[in-house]
């Protein structure tokens, strides 16, 4: 298993820790090189040709290179200083694989890899076992977007369709919402690097997965300075060979209440913007979507009921620890 050498002076995300992960010691994603699973099953929740008929396939990886201080996910993050590795699940290679396998049994649309970077080795080697095993499904890399060009080269042979955040080109927005304003620095370069490697967004049909790059950006909460910078580089740089998912769910999981949704006329002004920079490929999330989006991944179901189905085999797995 030469990929699990990439731990031993860990250089996966743009933290570079170099640590021994395989040694034990802890990068600034807060794991080790033992994989952590926080949840696995269908999920509903994703922009319809990810979702498919009957769910994408997640798997939600504890731990996370950048600790946005406002994540949804931030139970399993690391995000609003959860360090204590309180929700996850310690699994093997050959369980990872496992999970794969039991996926594509009750018909997950694909397999969703949610934050997965800091586990790039294990996801590798887990991935070669599921498919000599019989797995066919097609795989999605769901990430912030701050990566590491080694990570991604590691990875990027494996991705069928990249599900990736441009939370942001603006330091100062960073620095409020992203956990550092690093972040600027090492988006542009992974968006050409995987662009370079996936030119063009091929949309396969409404239950089929597409293959190529889903750009997903969240508005964040002030003015929208941020995201028609944004935009402005979308249009110019990204919309003749990617998809957009423009997002209107920012939540605080702690204090909701903490920041103004967006007004109706700043999204009505949004949606005449990209029209005006002739954006056509993409979707846009409802102002009235009311669905509460923080899932709580201390239950078996951290999602709405009719937005997920637990894995049974992952269950089981998380009973036996």
């Amino acid at each position: 298993m030469k990929n699990l050498e990439l731990y031993n002076e860990c250089m996966l995300c743009p933290n570079y820790c170099k640590v021994n992960r395989n040694g034990g010691k802890l990068g600034v994603c807060g794991e080790s090189a033992i994989v952590r699973v926080a949840w696995s099953g269908l999920h509903k929740g994703e922009e319809p040709p990810v979702t498919g008929k009957n769910g994408s396939g997640m798997i939600f990886f504890s731990g996370c290179p950048l600790h946005c201080q406002y994540c949804q996910n931030y139970q399993i993050s690391g995000g609003l200083n959860v360090r204590d590795g309180s929700v996850g699940t310690e699994v093997s290679i050959d369980e990872l694989a496992r999970m794969m396998i039991e996926l594509q049994k009750i018909g997950a649309n694909n397999i969703n890899f949610v934050t997965g970077t800091h586990f790039i080795p294990s996801i590798i080697e887990a991935i070669d076992i599921a498919r000599s095993m019989g797995m066919t499904l097609p795989l999605v890399w769901n990430t912030s977007g701050y990566e590491s060009i080694e990570g991604l080269k590691a990875i990027d042979e494996y991705i069928d369709l990249y599900l990736i955040d441009l939370k942001t080109l603006d330091r100062n927005t960073a620095k409020n919402f992203c956990g550092t304003e690093r972040y600027v620095d090492y988006i542009k370069p992974v968006f050409d690097f995987i662009v370079k490697k996936h030119p063009k967004y091929k949309y396969k049909g409404q239950y089929t997965t597409p293959e190529g790059i889903l750009v997903r950006h969240l508005i964040f909460p002030g003015p929208l300075k941020s995201t028609t910078e944004f935009l402005e580089y979308y249009a110019k740089n990204l919309k003749d060979k990617c998809f957009l998912s423009l997002m209107v769910q920012f939540t605080d999981p702690i204090n909701p209440d903490k920041f103004k949704k967006i007004s109706e006329e700043d999204y009505d002004n949004l949606l005449t913007y990209l029209d005006i920079l002739d954006i056509e490929d993409g979707f846009v999330q409802e102002i009235g979507d009311d669905v509460e989006w923080i899932p709580d991944f201390k239950l078996d179901m951290p999602f709405p009921k009719n937005f997920c189905t637990p894995l049974e085999y992952y269950l089981d797995l998380k009973k036996e620890n």
